[in-house]
């Protein structure tokens, strides 16, 4: 349901995405796992390739994104992670 907080929870897609995220973690190409919120970093905790960045903040949304949110560097420490191991840098403007 658009606008209602956790409308998607419950409907499969947590089996999906841990599923995603596992496959992912056996990659040995650096990635980076951006981790906003409870949820995201209850997933993200599959996580345990030293080859990838795992960087961990409050949800962005309007209710919690100044609790830890901004101000976190998420997008300069993601990008700083991509150009030392030899990747392409993201604009995040866009």
């Amino acid at each position: 349901e658009r606008g209602k907080a956790n409308s998607h929870k419950g409907l499969g897609w947590e089996a999906v995405t841990q599923k995603i995220v596992s496959l992912l973690n056996q990659r040995q190409k650096p990635i980076v796992f951006l981790l906003w919120g409870a949820s995201a970093q209850k997933v993200g905790a599959v996580v345990t390739n030293p080859n990838h960045l795992v960087l961990k903040c409050a949800h962005p949304s309007p209710l919690s994104a100044y609790n830890g949110f901004f101000g976190c560097g998420h997008f300069k420490k993601a990008n700083e992670f991509l150009e030392k191991n030899g990747e392409t840098p993201i604009d995040w403007r866009t």
